[in-house]
């Protein structure tokens, strides 16, 4: 079986590769010219570049690679849909067929185009199932009782953002939204909450509902943490199970000595 790596930016298709090596599989790699770090091409010895309109080059490569099953890695910031880059034909005429312009629509349409090409999207933790996160609280410190009700309050509010595929990240502080996720992604949401008021913010990132695993899966890391220690966020929760955390023991060990609380949360609400 021959595996197809579509890489955004970020730590993402870097952990990809090396679990597909662990897994002894073959791995094709297609990088964005706008997102993807230049050091995967000392991570993967197959790899094309392409620009982030150029779809008819995606598509090509992977064919031509005897590729099968291609998996999503690492975010395609939205901003660069709309940035003024040239798209390729098939990407005019996917775009021009879309019903809404999205995440789940574009990158829906992606996948569509490689099934076009006999190509299956799976699911983009296939190689890295172990790095999701577990329930419960992962740091020394427990949350709050009021850190839990802003986690329960931001639960219910971040469900129905995510739902209407919006963001996956909200900010409270006592019950009260500061902050909401669109196209700035996480780290920026934190950090104008941080501008807007002065420390005790509670962090709730959430998969979507029906969060479809082989793409946009929420990720955390230790980027997450720094950010949170610079907005004075003291509380992060993440979804079981779905969401993606990148080096764990460092991010764990700079929440405890920040007095962080980072917590597995099922993602569902009371009402």
């Amino acid at each position: 079986m021959k595996y197809g790596l579509i890489a955004g930016n970020g730590k993402f298709p870097f952990l990809v590769i090396d679990g597909a090596r662990r897994a002894g599989a073959e791995l094709t790699v297609v990088a964005i010219k706008e997102e993807t770090d230049p050091r995967i091409e000392d991570a993967a010895a197959d790899v094309t570049w392409v620009g982030i309109g150029q779809l008819g080059k995606m598509l090509s490569c992977l064919k031509a690679a005897g590729v099968e099953k291609a998996i999503m890695a690492g975010q395609v910031k939205h901003v660069q849909i709309f940035s003024g880059a040239m798209p390729d034909m098939r990407m005019v005429k996917m775009l021009w067929n879309l019903p809404r312009r999205n995440t789940d629509a574009l990158i829906g349409g992606v996948a569509a185009e490689l099934e076009k090409e006999g190509i299956e999207l799976i699911d983009s933790t296939y190689f890295v199932k172990d790095e999701l996160a577990p329930e419960g609280v992962l740091t020394r410190r427990q949350p709050t009782d009021l850190e839990r009700e802003n986690i329960e309050y931001g639960l219910h509010i971040a469900h129905e953002i995510a739902r209407l595929d919006l963001g996956q990240t909200i900010v409270i502080r006592g019950k009260a939204c500061v902050a909401i996720e669109a196209m700035e992604g996480t780290d920026a949401t934190i950090r104008r909450a941080g501008d807007l008021v002065n420390g005790n913010l509670t962090v709730v990132k959430i998969a979507k509902p029906d969060q479809d695993m082989r793409f946009d899966v929420p990720v955390v890391g230790v980027p997450t943490i720094e950010t949170m220690v610079a907005a004075g966020a003291t509380c992060l929760s993440v979804t079981t199970g779905k969401t993606l955390i990148f080096d764990r023991k460092e991010m764990i060990a700079l929440a405890d000595k920040n007095k962080i609380c980072i917590i597995g949360s099922p993602g569902e609400t009371n009402g």
